[in-house]
């Protein structure tokens, strides 16, 4: 018992400096992205203005809501930046007990799903964003001035950034559910209808019940759940087991 003790303390040795020097990149990305707040902020916030000049400013009502928006922003951001980084050290770590055929598996897992994320956000903030800022500020007139609050816009935009990039993974989660034989991809052909309903009640969370904002996430979801069938079909690996859910 003492031996295996033994063989498992290098193990938390080694998980606990990979935590430390993930936790460090983090809050080190972080710190460098508060240094910089304004421009990262008038970078987030350039959708908005070129959607609607005439605003000029953004306000804040609370004493502390400027600093804990500068402060949530610049975490986003720090997260973002070292996650690259924290996927690394998650490699480092876990490598050494791997199979070279497993180990090209998780590269191939970790390249699709950064790609993939990184495509739903770019596209969300790109896209997507200056459409519905566009459309959200013509109710503007003489008669009803817009007075958006800094916080509550980089959480709007936040939200959709990262809502975009998890709601692109779809297609990979897909296709990893039939390849490890979870799943059979008839299933998500044959129980199509319930999942688009699924996908525009999440839509309509993730958007805290805007129907254009709903609109504009739900027909992206519903493309690439299509594009799941299809990638699914196409990557299908070995013939699933009868305990396969069909």
């Amino acid at each position: 018992m003492l031996e295996a003790f033994e063989n498992i303390q290098p193990h938390q040795e080694e998980l606990r400096k990979r935590l430390i020097r993930c936790c460090l990149a983090i809050v080190l990305t972080s710190a460098i992205a508060y240094i910089f707040k304004d421009h990262v902020a008038g970078w987030c916030m350039q959708p908005l203005y070129l959607a609607y000049p005439q605003l000029g400013k953004l306000v804040y009502t609370k004493l502390t809501e400027a600093f804990v928006s500068y402060l949530s922003l610049s975490l986003l951001v720090g997260l973002a930046v070292s996650f690259p980084f924290v996927l690394y050290q998650i490699w480092l770590f876990i490598s050494p007990g791997l199979l070279d055929q497993e180990k090209q598996l998780i590269r191939r897992i970790v390249l699709w799903a950064t790609l993939l994320f990184a495509g739903g956000a770019s596209f969300a903030f790109f896209i997507i964003l200056p459409r519905m800022l566009h459309y959200f500020m013509s109710y503007a007139s003489p008669t009803l001035t817009p007075m958006l609050k800094l916080g509550l816009y980089l959480t709007f935009t936040a939200r959709m950034v990262l809502a975009f990039g998890i709601a692109f993974e779809i297609p990979f989660l897909m296709v990893m559910a039939v390849r490890s034989g979870l799943l059979n991809n008839d299933h998500f052909r044959n129980k199509r209808v319930y999942f688009y309903i699924a996908i525009v009640v999440l839509s309509f969370l993730l958007t805290t019940g805007e129907l254009t904002a709903t609109t504009l996430l739900s027909f992206p979801l519903f493309a690439l759940y299509e594009a799941g069938i299809i990638a699914g079909r196409v990557f299908q690996g070995k013939k699933t087991s009868p305990a396969v859910i069909d």
